[in-house]
């Protein structure tokens, strides 16, 4: 057995996954006083790495440090590999900066591994940077570094940078595909450039490129944010007539598109017509739906749909509850509405500041400001803290007029020994001068001034001699 015969063996092994046969020969080469060479170092360390035993590369790597063989670039691309695969961005970023350290280039691979590695968790600008630095390295961008980069700034809105990169892409001799079109015409689309979306649209089918159901979603979607429905609707019959298959982002658009200019019934359709057509119905798609309903007045409709949903398996959200309860409390099912509030909790969906919100401002609508408290305190061991909902009730009440119940809830934020935000202290006070309370206003004005500076002192301060016994409470008489 020679160190050739080593590699050989080591290399086969690893390639096929067997990981106890590669380190029974590495044993068997120490056994034997086989000095290993940087290639099966290599080698080994490519064979754990792709059955992902990382820690033992890592080991090889230290051993490669200490030892006579230092490692080399595919040692390092073998270790940012395996650290980017096993989700350890941030080690792979270490080895790349220790590369710099020790003189060792990063070539193309280690580029393209740590981009798909940064773009996978989110971290856009990395991926960016990576371009960057191989653009001044004059290193060759394959094409997928390209769709990398235009999808990471398209996603963090920055779409006429990724407009360029596609430029760039073209003039360095590469066709972009029909995904890195459909990215950048969605990213126009969302953020309303709704005619550069359709100029590029038309670009891409004159490159010969033929737009899918992906694209025409895009379009679709596009089209319905900006408040063209019957343009959109025009390009769901096209896609019909053209046999293209629409998906559930395609329908959902319309559905969501339709609810909220009043088109009830053309958004029912379309939803039964995803049950026809056998396309899959989302917790998007019933919510969007049941949003319609809920919005224009047809609540019980909404409320069938909500049982559907659930019969049918899918997931009912938070987001779903908080329709249903707001469009609730419109209609004045005050205890219905609380009922599903309930029903939520008990099937473990936690509440958010948006659901609460909803839940508040129903409740202190209809004189149950008080209810509305001992829920909130009731969420408290949920984990549930919504530091603003006092402030949004005292908001509530006084738009509508209710300012005793407002200055009683303004006691209750003092005596908890918190301030009263100044955006909430001065509805409280605007309100009281609608009513005719100027002077009211002025003297909690100075109660609210000196109870804040209370709350940021340890030091009690004397009140202003015209406030004196003076309290919000007495606006409940």
């Amino acid at each position: 057995m020679n160190v050739v015969v080593v590699n050989s063996l080591i290399r086969s092994f690893g390639e096929l996954g067997m990981v106890e046969e590669l380190l029974w020969v590495w044993r068997k080469m120490k056994e034997n006083d086989i000095e290993p060479s940087l290639y099966t170092y290599n080698f080994l360390m490519n064979g754990l790495v792709n059955s992902m035993f990382i820690e033992s590369a890592e080991r090889v790597f230290e051993v490669m440090e200490s030892g006579k063989v230092n490692p080399d670039i595919v040692t390092y691309n073998t270790m940012i590999k395996g650290y980017c695969r096993s989700g350890k961005l941030q080690k792979a970023m270490e080895k790349f900066r220790d590369m710099e350290v020790r003189k060792v280039e990063p070539d193309k691979i280690t580029h393209m591994t740590l981009m798909q590695a940064c773009y996978a968790e989110g971290d856009f600008d990395s991926c960016l940077g990576f371009y960057h630095e191989m653009e001044e390295k004059d290193l060759d961008i394959p094409p997928h570094a390209y769709t990398l980069v235009i999808g990471g700034l398209c996603k963090t809105g920055k779409v006429l940078e990724g407009f360029t990169v596609f430029e760039n892409m073209i003039k360095n001799g590469f066709k972009p595909n029909l995904s890195i079109y459909t990215v950048l015409i969605d990213s126009y689309m969302k953020h309303g450039n709704l005619d550069e979306g359709m100029r590029l649209f038309d670009r891409m089918k004159n490159e010969g490129f033929e737009p899918d159901e992906v694209t025409f979603g895009v379009i679709v979607s596009g089209l319905c944010k900006s408040g063209k429905l019957d343009e959109a609707v025009q390009w769901l019959e096209y896609c019909r007539n053209n046999d293209v298959a629409v998906n559930a982002m395609f329908y959902s658009s319309l559905i969501d598109g339709l609810g909220k200019a009043g088109r009830v019934d053309e958004a029912r359709e379309l939803f039964e017509e995803m049950a026809e057509k056998e396309c899959t119905r989302d917790s998007y798609c019933y919510n969007t739906l049941i949003d319609a309903l809920a919005k224009n007045g047809k609540i019980d409709e909404a409320m069938v749909i909500f049982k559907r949903m659930e019969d049918e398996g899918c997931d009912q959200t938070v987001y779903t509850y908080t329709i249903l309860i707001s469009g609730l409390f419109k209609e004045h099912q005050n205890e219905e509405a609380l009922k599903l509030w309930h029903m939520m909790i008990d099937k473990g969906i936690t509440p958010n500041a948006a659901s609460f919100r909803v839940l508040s401002t129903g409740l202190c609508l209809s004189g149950k400001v008080a209810r509305a408290c001992k829920i909130l305190d009731e969420l408290a061991p949920m984990g549930v803290i919504l530091e603003t909902a006092f402030e949004d009730m005292i908001n509530v009440l006084c738009k509508a007029g209710r300012i005793k119940e407002a200055c009683k809830l303004a006691d209750g934020i003092v005596d908890r020994g918190r301030e009263i935000p100044g955006k909430i202290r001065t509805v409280l006070i605007n309100a009281l001068r609608k009513t005719g309370n100027a002077d009211m206003a002025l003297c909690i004005s100075a109660t609210l001034w000196c109870s804040n500076q209370q709350s940021k002192s340890t030091e009690p301060k004397k009140m202003p001699a015209y406030t004196d016994g003076l309290e919000f409470a007495s606006l409940r008489a």
